[in-house]
């Protein structure tokens, strides 16, 4: 305890003045002499060198001075807590058996700078904290063995370069990626290491950590962390590039624009590039043919019109109107290209509109085919199966159907319909080594995923979905997603699972009624953009992230 002078204090003659007492040896210096000895603690045996405690409910901290050695055994507290032990400097080993504490936490053996042996064997112990043995640089013999840990803190034995023996028998370590900096540091250790026995994950199980290697483990994964918000809302979203330039085009039915915005190179956002003005906007379709940017924007109301970039006026000027005979009630547009020469096709979902293929000719766009009228088609999707144009309908008074291109004849005929698939609102596609798979939207019961099998299209997996308005597949990378929005509920996003051959679910997002996804890559950076009907449109970064760390 401290002592604090006073006038009184400092006229006493012939007294040595106090400047420090010793909490930990209890000595009282007076006039140079020694008064008292410091005692072995209540529950600890001791002998010259030696002291041993059973039963005692903390660390002690009056023992003599000489003690190199302590043991406890049996004892009460719960913890191994920090600086338990600066009053014992000189201790060289240390053990620790059958006791009950479960935790040891930072800097618990600070100010050991002598300790070698370090034994913790048999306790409680389930969790240490990262710098439980900071400080410990001649260290040489280490034993956790026979305690309850599960893993590790990577980190935890740096700094201890003197260890020559590290025992951890008896632990149910769990070897997965939380664990691999130990399979990386054994390797690189010149510490022995006993063998220990992986209590999990399936793939280690029962294996010898000893004999596992750093590319064993698979610990790369990724998220969608929020990124930016955008004040309005959306119906569609499309990320394209034009020139060396990347943008994205948002559908505002509300407003009644497509807001077109550009990357901030400086500033690290997305930011408005231009706008073109139109009436419930439902779809703003980009294409570009030739080096020339086009844009299809199809209305609810007021017909549906193609606007080209005039690039020497920096802005978009109106060139043709769509037969507003044809589209009556636009939904969704698909942009394609078979054999060099430019395609779009437009999904009516009108009683009398018909869903319309139209081609590029050097001057505009032509009505080049109507697949066919009064089926109140709600998506088309372009693909190719088997390195063939295929295109899908689903329609809200249909089962999905399959059209393939005829190249004789230069149109699409009816190949087949997926059976038990009713009220379909989308169908999306990806492919994942060669293989053609489709998601299903379905607004009530459940959506699909299926694969083509070369005849039709199987049911691979079923995903419990209530107010979708879709289930879209998305690829960044080696990453292959699967977005499924609802109107009531958080928007769940899978991820593509090779060794199980289907979509695990992998995170939630927090989106108002989405209704589109895209993906950009800038600045080797790349987002996920997401519209919303009746929110704020929102953007995503897609991080990596190393479960090893």
């Amino acid at each position: 305890m401290g002592y604090r002078h006073t006038e009184s204090d400092r006229s006493l003659k012939g007294w040595t003045m106090l400047v420090w007492v010793a909490a930990a040896c209890s000595l009282v210096l007076v006039e140079g002499r020694r008064l008292r000895q410091p005692r072995c603690p209540t529950g600890c045996t001791c002998t010259k060198d030696n002291a041993l405690c059973e039963n005692v409910i903390s660390v002690p901290h009056t023992f003599p001075p000489d003690v190199i050695s302590l043991s406890f055994v049996k004892s009460g507290f719960s913890e191994i807590a920090a600086g338990s032990f600066v009053h014992t400097p000189a201790l060289q080993l240390l053990l620790f058996t059958a006791n009950s504490f479960d935790f040891i936490d930072e800097d618990a053996f600070l100010g050991l700078p002598h300790l070698e042996y370090l034994f913790i064997e048999n306790n409680q112990i389930a969790s240490i904290s990262p710098f439980a043995f900071r400080g410990l640089k001649g260290l040489i013999h280490l034993s956790l063995a026979y305690n309850n840990l599960g893993t590790l803190p990577k980190y935890v034995f740096k700094g201890m370069e003197s260890l020559s023996k590290v025992d951890l028998r008896g632990n149910k370590l769990v070897c997965d990626c939380k664990l691999k900096w130990l399979v990386e540091w054994i390797h690189h250790t010149n510490a022995t290491v006993d063998q220990i026995h992986c209590s999990g994950p399936p793939i280690h199980q029962g294996k010898k950590i000893n004999d596992l290697l750093p590319p064993s483990f698979d610990c790369m994964t990724a998220e969608f962390a929020a990124y930016q918000s955008l004040t309005f809302e959306s119906i569609s979203v499309e990320a394209f590039t034009f020139g060396e330039d990347q943008y994205v085009v948002f559908a505002q039915p509300f407003e009644g624009t497509c807001s077109f915005l550009e990357w901030d190179h400086v500033e690290m956002t997305f930011r408005t590039y231009d706008t073109i003005e139109s009436a419930s906007t439902v779809v703003c379709k980009p294409m570009v043919i030739d080096h020339l940017l086009f844009v299809i924007v199809a209305q609810l109301f007021g017909g549906s019109h193609i606007y080209k970039r005039d690039t020497s006026a920096n802005k978009f000027i109106k060139i043709q109107d769509i037969d507003i005979l044809k589209i009556r009630k636009p939904n969704d547009i698909e942009t394609f290209m078979i054999d060099g020469e430019s395609f779009f096709v437009i999904a009516d979902s009108s009683k009398a509109g018909s869903t319309t293929v139209y081609k590029w000719n050097g001057n505009g766009f032509y009505s080049h085919q109507s697949l066919h009228p009064w089926h109140r088609d709600t998506d088309v999707e372009y693909l190719e199966i088997a390195n063939k144009p295929h295109l899908i309908l689903s329609s809200s008074s249909q089962r999905p159907v399959v059209y393939h291109w005829n190249k004789s004849h230069k149109r699409f005929d009816r190949r087949t319909d997926i059976p038990e698939m009713e009220d379909v609102f989308s169908v999306k596609h990806f492919q994942v080594k060669g293989e053609v798979f489709i998601c299903l939207t379905r607004f009530i019961g459940d959506s699909k995923v299926m694969r083509w099998d070369g005849a039709m299209f199987k049911e691979a997996q079923t995903v419990p979905s209530r107010g979708s308005m879709v289930f879209q597949p998305v690829s960044i990378g080696n990453w292959q997603y699967a977005i499924l929005g609802s109107d009531y509920s958080l928007t769940q996003v899978y991820q593509w699972d090779p060794k199980q051959g289907h979509f695990v679910q992998s995170q939630e997002l927090n989106i108002q009624a989405p209704r589109a996804f895209s993906t950009v890559s800038i600045d080797d950076r790349d987002f996920l953009l997401a519209s919303s009907f009746k929110g704020k449109t929102q953007i995503y970064e897609h991080l990596m992230i190393d479960l090893s760390h």
